[in-house]
């Protein structure tokens, strides 16, 4: 029993949906400040957690003939055999997104309107249609991926106000440096399971530049909260330092691209995510 729920549980990547629900636990905390509604927190966490996890299995049904052949992948549990006949996962799947929606739904129809986006977005949009044909797969389907945090505020306020989407966008424009430098580094992987990622059908040389660019708007517009206070010191000594760091380790990505650099920015881009989000967490708190 202990393996198998080991199992259902690796599927659902929790790699990748840590972040976001962390993400849509800071928006709960910004749309509030102190005084934290806990029961809807706790109702905000359990939804964006499900909806998260059932993209994700979803994601991992549809592309289990590709994550065979990657080596970074073939041993999920889907493509590994460990999740058998794969069909198991797709109703596991479609359960928790079906479960994450309603949840979504108990909380106000605007989180479940973002709820059903991110799905949608992440499982139709990215996975079965852009992902296997089109090198920008992950700048439309990296829009899911701002649906946590807005889930988080909206839950709280039933409205989204341009602090709520400048939160969001932070998470959109991070997506594309984060996958590309990741790609970068695992280039012979989706070359080989014929998935066009940008770094795949670009040179190496054009790959950093597009990886640098979008790092450099995210660190550009980690200062859009300043500029109407929505923050304070804490956000401000995060963005700048965390900030700079992530343009010199692409200066230093650029001066001499290749995949172990391309795996230190990708290695650092989730923390440097994460510490942006607890700053506002913090600020929004004292």
């Amino acid at each position: 029993m202990s393996t198998t729920i080991s199992t259902y549980f690796e599927v659902t990547k929790p790699n990748i949906w840590y972040l976001l629900v962390f993400t849509a636990i800071v928006g709960v905390i910004v749309a509030s400040g102190s005084a934290i509604p806990i029961a809807t927190l706790i109702l905000v966490v359990i939804a964006v957690t499900m909806g998260s996890a059932g993209a994700n299995t979803l994601t991992g049904y549809f592309d289990r003939d590709i994550d065979k052949i990657m080596s970074r992948t073939k041993m999920r549990p889907i493509p590994s055999k460990r999740i058998y006949p794969a069909s198991k996962a797709l109703f596991f799947g479609l359960a928790l997104s079906i479960l994450s929606v309603s949840l979504a739904y108990y909380l106000n129809p605007l989180t479940a309107g973002l709820m059903l986006f991110g799905l949608l977005d992440n499982v139709v949009v990215y996975s079965k249609i852009l992902k296997r044909r089109n090198p920008i797969n992950i700048i439309l389907g990296g829009f899911s991926g701002g649906a946590p945090v807005l889930i988080g505020y909206a839950a709280v306020t039933n409205t989204l106000d341009l602090l709520a989407l400048t939160m969001g966008a932070l998470v959109v424009i991070w997506i594309p440096s984060h996958i590309w430098s990741l790609a970068l580094h695992s280039k012979e992987d989706y070359k080989r399971a014929n998935v066009p990622m940008l770094p795949v059908v670009v040179s190496e040389k054009t790959s950093v530049l597009f990886i640098a660019f979008t790092s450099l708007l995210l660190v550009i517009f980690s200062l859009v909260p300043l500029i109407f206070r929505a923050f304070g010191g804490i956000y401000m000594g995060v963005v700048i330092v965390g900030g700079v760091v992530m343009i010199m380790l692409n200066i230093w990505l650029i001066w001499k691209p290749n995949s172990e650099r391309a795996w230190v920015v990708f290695k650092y881009s989730s923390p440097y995510l994460a510490l942006i989000f607890l700053a506002m967490m913090i600020d929004a708190l004292i």
